[in-house]
């Protein structure tokens, strides 16, 4: 037991990964909230983004209920397999994350509320697991699009990490990379929370304030 959750916990070496296949995995036509095309493309004047922290079903429940987010949607990037499956993913055999991919209207809300979001929704400081969920896919992470994404997620990060080390929390784990291809998940998958209100959120914040905005001090 002990040596599966460790094997699942180290990341798998890129000509170590499942192969995957051509042809993507059958997911839902349309945002289950919204009843937006989950496929549509991102409108002009909105921006996309993607974060990785957890089971994916509670972070995209998070981010749908923002005003100014548009659409939210589950699935998997920062690994090797192409067109993985869910089942491929929890192997630890692909190197992916559960991510959520967010379209957002930067008139109505800035990435650094997202950012907000991501930090005070998880613990960032506990490595390849988030609670009981334990696995390379359940890592945190911020996959950016362009240099101003980076640079604030590289300034929320350093002033997060000031308010985790005053409440006691260790060193922050979350890996701030460029946005790889993003896999679609299965459709059931997709605001399962939604669909499916009582269902499983391993989610679990650490109760420290992070600042929106960048260049300000942690509380």
């Amino acid at each position: 037991m002990f040596l599966f959750q460790r094997k699942k916990a180290e990341m798998v070496a890129p000509d170590a990964a499942l192969p995957g296949r051509d042809t993507p995995v059958t997911t839902a036509e349309t945002h289950f909230v919204s009843g937006r095309p989950l496929k549509a493309e991102v409108p002009e004047g909105m921006e996309e983004a993607m974060f990785g922290m957890g089971c994916f079903w509670g972070v995209e429940r998070m981010f749908w209920k923002l005003d100014g987010v548009w659409l939210t949607m589950a699935g998997y990037a920062a690994g090797h397999t192409l067109n993985p499956t869910y089942e491929e993913v929890c192997s630890g055999r692909t190197g992916h994350n559960e991510v959520v991919r967010v379209i957002y209207d930067p008139a109505v809300v800035s990435y650094d509320t997202l950012l907000k979001t991501f930090w005070e929704g998880h613990d960032p400081t506990q490595g390849m697991r988030q609670g009981n969920d334990v696995g390379t896919q359940y890592r945190s992470g911020i996959y950016v699009h362009d240099d101003a994404q980076r640079a604030a997620a590289e300034a929320s990060k350093a002033v997060f990490a000031e308010g985790l080390a005053k409440a006691g929390y260790g060193a922050i784990t979350t890996e701030i990379r460029d946005a790889s291809p993003f896999y679609f998940a299965e459709g059931y998958h997709q605001q399962y929370l939604a669909k499916n209100p009582g269902g499983y959120c391993g989610l679990g914040g650490t109760g420290v304030t992070c600042p929106v905005g960048t260049g300000v001090a942690a509380e």
